[in-house]
């Protein structure tokens, strides 16, 4: 995939893996467009990367999400590749009855539906362009549910699943599909979490993104670094073990709650 001069579209562009994003695609050349529900993030973005060009908006708003579209297109016809980034993890105990169910559905409208809406509402403009592509976030926990984050695990899965029939069904297009699919990454991610998780596990942000360039540049359809293929044959081999190792961290955090 040709990154310089292309027009890319980053949600979720002014914090870890999209601000990360922003600053590698800008140094391919491309010409980037990150959009975030944050104005002062949104803004910080524009300072740091004078180029950047910034939108504010919510993907799980099907409402800015048209809105989006109308801009952008009308603003950069030239548009070609979208990063469906934007995304929400949280440690959630699932007996946890203070949770409604709009908090309860938050992750899913977000990291899910807004990737399935965003896609739905670009694809026929990049349908126009010669050669144009589409990066759908995934996550390495697509392949080992993580039972501290339930509902984010559930959207990841979604997210490859919906990723591999869209690649598919636009095989025979101008349309590239390819999945990101990052292990643990050091962002803020996990800010707010009562369980930090352990560094030792975690990637920089910088070399995940790293990673990114270099697939995209040699058209490969999944992104992922070393040790995402490790867990994915792990998944396959041992996938009871992978489970209980991953609950270990759910167990801590339930004790931590309810201190």
């Amino acid at each position: 995939m040709e990154l310089k001069n292309s027009t890319v579209l980053i949600t979720g562009g002014t914090s870890g893996i999209g601000l990360e994003l922003v600053k590698q695609l800008t140094e391919q050349g491309a010409n980037v467009i990150a959009t975030g529900r944050n104005l002062d993030t949104l803004n910080e973005t524009r300072k740091r990367f004078p180029k950047v060009h910034t939108f504010q908006s919510d993907v799980s708003n099907p409402a800015a999400i048209e809105q989006l579209y109308a801009e952008v297109t009308s603003q950069f016809p030239e548009l070609n590749i979208i990063v469906n980034n934007a995304g929400l993890m949280r440690l959630i105990d699932l007996q946890d009855t203070t949770l409604d169910l709009e908090n309860i559905n938050r992750e899913i409208v977000t990291n899910l539906s807004g990737t399935i809406q965003m896609v739905h509402q670009f694809l026929p403009h990049l349908l126009t362009k010669k050669s144009a592509a589409i990066v759908n976030v995934s996550s390495g926990i697509a392949f080992m549910s993580y039972s501290s984050a339930p509902v984010y695990s559930a959207t990841k899965a979604g997210v490859r699943a919906y990723t591999q029939a869209l690649r598919l069904q636009l095989e025979n297009t101008s349309v590239k599909v390819f999945e990101m699919i990052p292990p643990g990454v050091n962002t803020n991610l996990q800010n707010d979490w009562v369980l930090q998780p352990n560094p030792r596990m975690m990637m920089d942000v910088d070399k995940m993104i790293n990673v990114v360039i270099k697939g995209l540049l040699r058209d490969k359809p999944e992104l992922k670094p070393t040790m995402v293929s490790v867990i994915k044959f792990a998944s396959r081999m041992v996938p009871n073990t992978l489970l209980k190792f991953g609950h270990r961290e759910f167990k801590k955090f339930k004790e931590l709650n309810k201190k």
